[in-house]
């Protein structure tokens, strides 16, 4: 009874063009469906976290008090930079200094890495970046691989040379040649600053 009301109302023309306008609607509304432009959005990528993210319950049960002071101080050496990526680096290369592992409190690791930021001296396939990178950041008067007050800051000096954080994943791979390790820093990263800790 509508359909032949609007039939009557709008003369034959206009009902065809109507009935055009409906197949056009119903066809687009199918072409949307099969591109999935009509699902709901999908969830968003975690956030990469800021320079001045505070830690969260993870980061502050896991990260050396001291250790976390240094990485946050030595992040402002490269503008942009979040201080959780350089303590993800940490974590990933020595534990924050707390691994016993050879090179991370004396002398240096198969690659020749060495330190709790485990720079390159010269010893190995790890090259010697340290050389470059290397400063006594602390002003203790000795500038020591093995220092984190040297390391740290010389971490964030390497990776902002090498991009970071615009091309952070550059940046990454340059301080250790492994696609895993990039995803890896950047999920503890993450976790250092989500509210709750985040995931392992």
């Amino acid at each position: 009874m509508i359909a032949l009301g609007l039939v009557r109302a709008l003369g034959l023309r206009g009902s065809l063009v109507l009935a055009c306008l409906l197949v056009l609607a119903v066809t687009a509304y199918g072409v949307a469906d099969d591109l999935g432009l009509l699902d709901p959005p999908a969830a968003a990528k975690p956030a990469r976290p800021t320079p001045n993210s505070s830690p969260s319950s993870a980061a502050k049960r896991d990260v050396p008090a001291g250790y976390l002071t240094l990485y946050q101080q030595a992040a402002r050496r490269c503008r942009g930079l979040s201080w959780a990526v350089l303590a993800a680096v940490g974590k990933v290369e020595s534990d924050h200094g707390r691994a016993r592992l050879p090179g991370v409190r004396s002398g240096w690791n198969p690659a020749g890495a060495a330190g709790p930021m485990q720079f390159g001296i010269g010893t190995g396939r790890a090259g010697n970046a340290w050389a470059r990178y290397g400063h006594d950041f602390d002003h203790d008067g000795h500038p020591s691989v093995y220092d984190p007050g040297d390391a740290i800051p010389a971490a964030a000096t390497y990776l902002c040379a090498h991009g970071a954080p615009r091309h952070l994943d550059q940046a990454l791979y340059a301080y250790n040649h492994s696609p895993a390790y990039v995803a890896r820093v950047k999920q503890l990263a993450r976790r250092y600053t989500a509210p709750g800790g985040g995931r392992r």
